[in-house]
């Protein structure tokens, strides 16, 4: 939706964006690829060739997110419609409606297990000779990275604040079990190990809730570029503090921690994907620390 608002046109807005601020559709952002290192976006193999007056999409996806929603009826592709222009400038999005004929939706991909369905889920997808208009273009060729960049930064935040919410419910279960069962004649909340957990759960919450919200209101006055340390730093951040959290969660509700009976286990499924969607951890560490130390390689070469 925020790709389509910022970058589609009146006709692209009136056909997608319009039912999918209603509700009635779902869309699917169809970016990453199993043959290449996804980390870097500039890798992206699939191609979107001209033919006329349309254009035509080759290509193997995977993680998907979104395609496997009965309601989803859009897919935002990204591919290469010039392999021989600088790096970042090589690649394009298109809109390829999923009825689209040669589009393939292979499998969903789960996460240790779960497929978020029926509702939604990531999909494996292969594009075969799929043909769509011209018109279908979202933005202009060669623009691609600079809209997966825009469409991110707002991703990003949106993984951090749910990462947040997870955090505050883990905590939650494990001082209600914790409470609720005794161990060597006391409540085992009264041992000082499960106390100390409770503790530096709490600041932690805090402390990345804290930098999430800097992040919002510096997106909301300097723009997304103006924040984009800060949107590395919450997106290390916050699925850090969201997996220790809830694995102590876990480790508080003994055997019934990692079972279908209870939420935590999909939880730290969820949590620890995060580590690696929208840029794995070790990608905004060096964005951060090449920020971070910049004035210090610069003296040195001067």
């Amino acid at each position: 939706m925020e790709l389509l608002s910022l970058f589609g046109t009146a006709d692209q807005k009136t056909r997608w964006l319009a039912p999918l601020l209603e509700g009635e559709i779902r869309s699917a952002f169809s970016m990453t690829e199993p043959e290449v290192a996804s980390s870097d976006a500039t890798n992206i193999a699939t191609r979107i060739q001209r033919d006329g007056d349309h254009y035509v999409v080759n290509g193997h996806k995977w993680w998907t997110s979104g395609a496997m929603s009965p309601r989803c009826r859009l897919l935002i592709v990204m591919g290469v419609t010039d392999q021989d222009a600088e790096r970042h400038r090589r690649q394009s999005m298109i809109l390829v409606p999923t009825d689209t004929p040669g589009v393939d939706i292979v499998r969903s991909t789960s996460v240790f297990g779960y497929d978020d369905g029926p509702h939604g889920g990531h999909a494996e997808i292969v594009y075969d000779n799929v043909r769509v208009p011209i018109g279908n273009l979202l933005g202009e060729e060669g623009e691609g990275f600079r809209l997966a960049q825009e469409r991110l930064g707002p991703g990003r935040i949106h993984h951090a604040m749910r990462a947040i919410g997870m955090a505050e419910r883990a905590l939650e279960m494990m001082c209600r079990r914790t409470a609720a069962r005794s161990t060597f004649g006391r409540p085992i909340i009264e041992h000082g190990v499960v106390q100390r957990w409770i503790a530096q759960a709490r600041v932690k919450i805090e402390q990345v809730r804290l930098l999430v919200l800097k992040t919002a209101w510096l997106m909301d006055t300097v723009g997304n570029r103006g924040a984009r340390i800060e949107i590395s730093a919450i997106k290390v951040a916050a699925p850090e503090v969201a997996t220790w959290v809830i694995d102590r969660a876990i480790q508080a509700h003994g055997g019934a921690g990692v079972s279908q009976d209870h939420l935590l286990a999909e939880l730290y499924a969820v949590a620890r994907i995060l580590q690696i969607a929208d840029g794995p951890d070790e990608v905004h560490h060096m964005a951060i620390a090449r920020r971070e130390s910049r004035r210090y390689r610069e003296s040195v070469a001067a």
